[in-house]
């Protein structure tokens, strides 16, 4: 589960429009409107990723897409260490000595 948002949506898409709409530095956007400007500068740059106007970042589609496959991988890798330590144990049982019972 993601960590809470610190500010909310309408926030971030209000900044993002403001940087984009007037131009103006984004460091003066953010202590106008009391954000930090390392956040502002973030969300700016994934809006642009999302409008397909960057390259260098993935896509909120992208990064979801990578966390979901993540947690698969994860998932496969956990179930592939119990398959293994089954088939060492069926294995090692297998190859233990029969001994006849005595009738």
């Amino acid at each position: 589960m993601p960590a809470p948002r610190k500010y909310p949506d309408e926030l971030r898409e209000r900044v993002i429009r403001e940087v984009r709409s007037t131009g103006r530095p984004i460091a003066h956007v953010a202590k106008d409107l009391g954000v930090h400007k390392e956040d502002l500068l973030g969300w700016v740059r994934q809006a642009e990723a999302d409008r397909g106007e960057r390259d260098d970042w993935l896509t909120s589609a992208e990064q979801d897409e990578l966390r979901q496959l993540r947690e698969v991988n994860a998932e496969l890798r956990r179930a592939n260490e119990i398959l293994r330590a089954a088939s060492v144990s069926f294995a090692q049982e297998i190859d233990r000595p029969r001994t006849r019972s005595s009738r």
